[in-house]
């Protein structure tokens, strides 16, 4: 049985990469990933809460370079709630998970979003998202301040303008970000060592994150939601419910899959319960997900 993963860090040469939790949420699996069907999770019943949910981490990745701070998603936020038939939802642990690094949000200089879901924005600024209330001063309000925004074009232009509730906050997320935001250069890294892989299906502008370092061979793939689970290694057919393209989303996990199973990579899922950070095994070994004890 897993729970929600803490906090931990892997490091190749002089980058370091650590899992700050903010929160986490416990969804309803059949319901969240329909093609399992009815019997799909006997099979990965350790994945699965004494309720029969799955336990999914939520959080951010803090990518420490020689010359950068930077923090990949942005976490739930300050929230506690339940969607019934759904699951729950509690978050608002990322700024004491920051500050027990010694980070100051002031010294981020770079947030990168995989995408623009409501649980990978949650800390974009100081003002929680409230219907009917509107905002006055919103470019004020970021909680990176100082930090460069970036997301896929696409991505932004999706939502930007909408109010759906899987989405970013028109008040709290869109208005604050839309003076700044910033988008992917795909001839160049979005910072020297993190490069943009596009992995459209989930949503139309999807994008995970590959960092390297000069002096390793290793390397670090930042999924994104490519995956929200460990089972999907294995079932790579299960679509998460609410992915805008389910045929994209198979072909961008399947397409990174034969691309990384190596010993060179390390995975690192972000709503991945227990742990974030493992290896894809090469497709002799059924492409089985192995936690890593020591890196």
């Amino acid at each position: 049985m897993l729970s929600a993963a803490p906090r931990s860090q892997v490091t190749i040469g002089s980058t370091t990469i650590t899992y700050l939790p903010d929160g986490e949420v416990h969804l309803e699996p059949s319901t969240l990933f329909p093609s399992s069907g009815s019997d799909g999770w006997a099979a990965y019943a350790p994945y699965l809460d004494p309720d029969g949910r799955l336990p999914v981490s939520v959080g951010s990745f803090l990518v420490t370079t020689p010359t950068h701070r930077v923090l990949v998603d942005l976490g739930l936020g300050a929230v506690d709630f339940e969607v019934p038939g759904m699951g729950s939802f509690t978050g608002g642990a990322l700024l004491d998970s920051l500050a027990d690094e010694g980070v100051d949000p002031a010294e981020i200089d770079t947030v990168i979003f995989t995408h623009l879901h409501h649980d990978h924005v949650g800390w974009t600024s100081d003002l929680a998202p409230a219907p009917g209330v509107v905002h006055t001063s919103p470019a004020n309000a970021l909680t990176f301040g100082r930090a460069r925004h970036l997301v896929d074009r696409d991505e932004w232009n999706y939502w930007n303008g909408q109010a759906e509730v899987t989405g970013p906050d028109p008040d709290a997320v869109q208005k604050p970000l839309s003076s700044v935001i910033q988008f992917f250069d795909r001839a160049e890294d979005v910072v020297p060592g993190i490069s943009a892989l596009p992995t459209a299906g989930h949503t139309p502008g999807h994008t995970s994150l590959l960092v390297t370092d000069p002096g390793s061979d290793e390397r670090v793939l930042i999924l994104g939601d490519v995956m929200h689970t460990q089972a999907q290694v294995s079932e790579t057919h299960w679509n998460f419910l609410l992915d805008v393209d389910a045929e994209r989303g198979t072909y961008a996990r399947v397409a990174l899959l034969e691309q990384y199973h190596d010993d060179r990579t390390v995975v690192a899922g972000g709503h991945f319960a227990g742990t974030v950070f493992g290896r894809f095994l090469p497709p002799r070994k059924q492409h089985r997900w192995a936690t890593l004890a020591k890196l």
